[in-house]
């Protein structure tokens, strides 16, 4: 079976881009506290709002949907799942949440690991919940025509718990020791888990909620703000090229870990400045703004067709009456267009349309 020495990951060279990615992460984390400190109700609003992009986005990856409504409701906790996907939906959410207000007492062990997926698959009527595989299996992507290609071949399931264990080991010993920046580490580990694949089902959703746990130890906590998981699905083909370029001679151990590390790094960097750009809207027009001010700075910021829902993501300080009354006022006003009606409706800017 392949072993496991993260310390290697040393004598890697880096390309000029991974160390560009990296610098710029380590400036945000340095300006985080100053994000932390700022007001409180922009900031629960961007946590509510991150944690329903999260749980859709990283089970519509996997096939598994509902609708926009059903999902604020599970959510929200004011209805029950109805069907196997709205129950696993369920469960994602409960462990997003666990992570969220655990991380600091959630150690990187395999047993904790086999908890979480326990509690992922625990609405369902699925027996293997918090066991490893008992069958082989693959990771594949689904493409556009409801085709199946299949991308590798993981560990045998009589390899899977040792190398979990050994994982797991040597990503805290290679912490401790401090040879390798954190980041790569992280998505060092998440790219051998997934190459492990040690679940029945559930590994591309487990490997994303380690993700955050592993980020949010390591005092990253974007992740609480802004959807990695939506930024993920959003990039869909290109996790999956990354994955499939990183995999290549995994169980020989001469893969090239560099071009998963790197799509991570971007997704990570990417969070951050949509962070700091929703906290920033307000702040650009001032402190005493109303929500028309707020809206129209966002609008005006916007390139292509936007909807409702797109702006009340970027203005969490708004709800949704004081969005909409000022859409209305800005499409009096000719500032934005309306392209639409009902559900389907979008907006685009004035200034767009050809005359």
């Amino acid at each position: 079976m392949r072993t496991f020495d993260y310390t290697k990951l040393a004598n890697i060279t880096w390309d000029n881009e991974t160390i560009s990615y990296l610098a710029k992460i380590h400036e945000y984390k340095g300006k985080q506290e100053l994000f932390l400190r700022q007001k409180p109700v922009k900031l629960n609003r961007l946590i509510e709002i991150a944690k329903i992009q999260s749980t859709e986005a990283s089970n519509e990856i996997e096939g598994i949907i509902t609708t926009e409504a059903r999902l604020k409701q599970l959510i929200s906790k004011k209805t029950t799942p109805r069907n196997r996907d709205e129950e696993e939906i369920l469960g994602y959410k409960n462990v997003l949440e666990t992570i969220h207000e655990n991380y600091e007492a959630i150690p990187i062990k395999s047993n904790y690991i086999l908890q979480l997926h326990r509690d992922l698959l625990k609405y369902t009527n699925l027996s293997y919940g918090g066991r490893f595989k008992t069958t082989p299996n693959e990771i594949d992507m689904v493409l556009a025509n409801g085709e199946k290609v299949v991308l590798f071949k993981p560990l045998e399931p009589y390899e899977t718990p040792d190398a979990i264990n050994m994982i797991c080991e040597k990503y805290e010993e290679a912490l401790n020791l401090e040879y390798v920046d954190e980041l790569i580490l992280i998505s060092c580990f998440i790219l051998d888990f997934l190459c492990i694949h040690p679940f029945n089902d559930g590994n591309g959703r487990m490997s994303r909620l380690l993700t955050l746990l592993l980020l949010y130890r390591s005092g990253y906590l974007v992740g609480q703000f802004i959807s990695i998981e939506k930024a993920i699905s959003d990039t869909k083909e290109a996790y999956y090229d990354a994955l499939k370029k990183s995999d290549k001679g995994w169980h020989e151990e001469n893969n090239d870990p560099q071009p998963f590390v790197k799509y991570m790094l971007s997704i990570i960097l990417s969070s951050y400045r949509e962070f700091e750009n929703r906290l920033n809207i307000v702040e650009k027009v001032g402190i005493k703004s109303n929500s028309y001010d707020i809206v129209k700075t966002c609008v005006l910021d916007r390139i292509g067709k936007f909807s409702k829902q797109d702006i009340l993501i970027l203005c969490p300080s708004l709800g949704s009456s004081s969005v909409e009354a000022a859409l209305k006022k800005l499409v009096q006003e000719g500032i934005i267009v309306r392209i639409g009606v009902g559900r389907s409706t979008k907006y685009v800017r004035g200034d767009s349309i050809n005359e």
